[in-house]
């Protein structure tokens, strides 16, 4: 058994497809032999002996049915690739999270060992307790990010959908966002000119913004220059976050929302990550009705993430009502 999972499926296809193409071939041969046959002695022979159309129907069946087995095979291949892609992005992202837990936990190890072999200074000690209190909140937020993501797969999150006015909510959340990551105020600008009310969970979209933010962070080898603009039209609420970063090539911008993708070139800067902040991101509009993209004009142009949401009472009417009835009877 050991020797037949050894063996890789792309080849296994290819063997496959070469028998059914040579099964082909000898039909054929055989059909065309007899065909010359037939026509030699074919008037020594009844014409009740030779169904010429039914064995013209034999033929036709057998080529299509022959044809749906190889687009079967097909399918069957494409799956097969896109599972091996994904056993590839699950490998990397297995090395990605390996290293980012064992980072801040090497870190805290070395703090202990001080502490416990060296008499320290009572600063000195305070200082290295601070840093353990730094990699431990690294490594919570990293558990927690993977607990998540699995936790909005298996539908388990208990969202808190309310009415808000889009005027006021997305500043309000833009400006949260910004002191948790301590931008200074020439590293942003914000504007927002959205009329009507929007149905969100805050802390969701919170987590959003912050994705984004760290996004354009890891992403930016100088000072990093990020504008928020909030626009709306009749039904949709346009979120647009650009920054001057490295930007993408016009291949990664839908591949980046997939679940454990990073973008690996010799361009883009060595960041460490799990590859699950921007599926995230998508997951979550997903859950309010709305949609997000990505754009890039090329390498060091930077990039643009733009969010769609449904305007409350205008857009996506029985939705967002639905997702607001669900979240009071959560609550009550």
């Amino acid at each position: 058994m050991k020797k037949v999972y050894s063996i890789h499926p792309i080849l296994v296809f290819v063997l496959a497809q070469l028998a059914w193409l040579s099964l082909l071939g000898i039909w054929i041969t055989w059909y065309v032999s007899n065909y010359i046959i037939f026509n030699r002695v074919g008037d020594k022979i009844s014409p009740q002996m030779v169904p010429k159309t039914m064995n013209i129907v034999a033929l036709v069946l057998g080529l299509v049915l022959l044809g749906l087995i190889l687009a079967g095979m097909y399918l069957i291949f494409i799956y097969l690739n896109r599972q091996l892609q994904v056993t590839k992005m699950y490998d990397n992202f297995i090395a990605n999270v390996s290293h980012e837990l064992k980072s801040p936990l090497a870190s805290i190890q070395l703090y202990l060992e001080t502490m416990s072999r060296r008499r320290i200074s009572y600063d000195r000690r305070k200082e290295f307790i601070e840093l353990m209190l730094k990699d431990t909140r690294r490594l919570r937020n990293l558990i927690d990010s993977i607990l998540d993501v699995s936790a909005i797969e298996q539908r388990k999150i208990a969202h808190s959908f309310q009415i808000y006015t889009t005027q006021e909510i997305f500043p309000d959340l833009i400006n949260e966002s910004i002191s948790k990551f301590k931008l200074s105020d020439t590293a942003y600008t914000i504007e927002c000119n959205a009329d009507g009310q929007c149905v969100l969970d805050r802390n969701a979209m919170l987590i959003v913004i912050d994705n984004l933010i760290d996004n354009a962070l890891k992403y930016c080898e100088k000072l990093l220059n990020i504008k928020f603009e909030v626009t709306t039209d009749k039904k949709w609420i346009h979120i647009k976050v650009s920054d001057n970063g490295v930007g993408l090539p016009p291949k990664q911008t839908k591949k980046i929302f997939k679940k454990f993708h990073r973008v690996y070139d010799k361009k883009s800067p060595n960041v460490k990550g799990t590859g699950l902040g921007l599926y995230w991101v998508k997951e979550i509009i997903k859950y309010h009705g709305g949609k997000v993209s990505a754009k890039s004009a090329g390498w060091h142009k930077g990039s643009t993430f733009i969010i769609e949401l449904p305007i409350y009472g205008v857009s996506k009417k029985g939705f967002l009502k639905k997702i607001l009835k669900r979240s009071q009877m959560h609550f009550k």
